[in-house]
């Protein structure tokens, strides 16, 4: 099974609403089997908290589920899953930062739009200091983001639907 974890900052908007997207797609593969994914963030700011209100209103308006407690990246992580996949660089820095005082290598540290063809930016903004739009342009970026994700994923690990 690859294992995908997706990071950003706090872990209530960004990297919870890939999870949930990541999965929903995943089950409409029928590839349940073959992929698991999980969510963290790089800082504490927010451990045990529900998702931010306007992720979990975006989400349910596409009708993805989210189920996710807040949880701060740790040396486990880094070490149980296949993929690290950072939303910004700055958490990207953060993640190698653990990395390096751990002395853990990984070689499969990316951001999430490094996997998009035509992408505007690298980074996907981070919505929390915005409005109810921010998170609909954040949905859109990862949503089609991780269609292009999975399809890498399923070419390097051999898997058809």
């Amino acid at each position: 099974m690859v294992k995908v974890l997706f990071i950003c900052l706090g872990n209530i908007c960004r990297s919870p609403l890939a999870e949930g997207i990541f999965n929903h797609k995943v089950n409409q593969l029928g590839l349940e089997g073959k992929f698991t994914s999980d969510s963290c963030g790089t800082s504490d700011y927010h451990i045990g908290e529900l998702p931010d209100e306007r992720t979990l209103a975006c989400a349910q308006n596409h009708e993805i589920a989210i189920s996710h407690r807040a949880r701060q990246l740790n040396r486990v992580d880094i070490r149980e899953f296949d993929y690290l996949v950072a939303m910004d660089m700055s958490n990207k820095r953060n993640i190698q930062t653990v990395m390096t005082s751990h002395n853990i290598k990984h070689e499969q540290l990316f951001l999430l739009r490094e996997f998009h063809p035509n992408p505007d930016h690298i980074e996907v903004p981070d919505p929390y200091y915005g409005g109810e739009e921010g998170f609909e342009q954040v949905f859109k970026i990862i949503d089609e983001s991780l269609d292009h994700f999975l399809e890498r994923l399923k070419v390097d690990h051999n898997i058809y639907v």
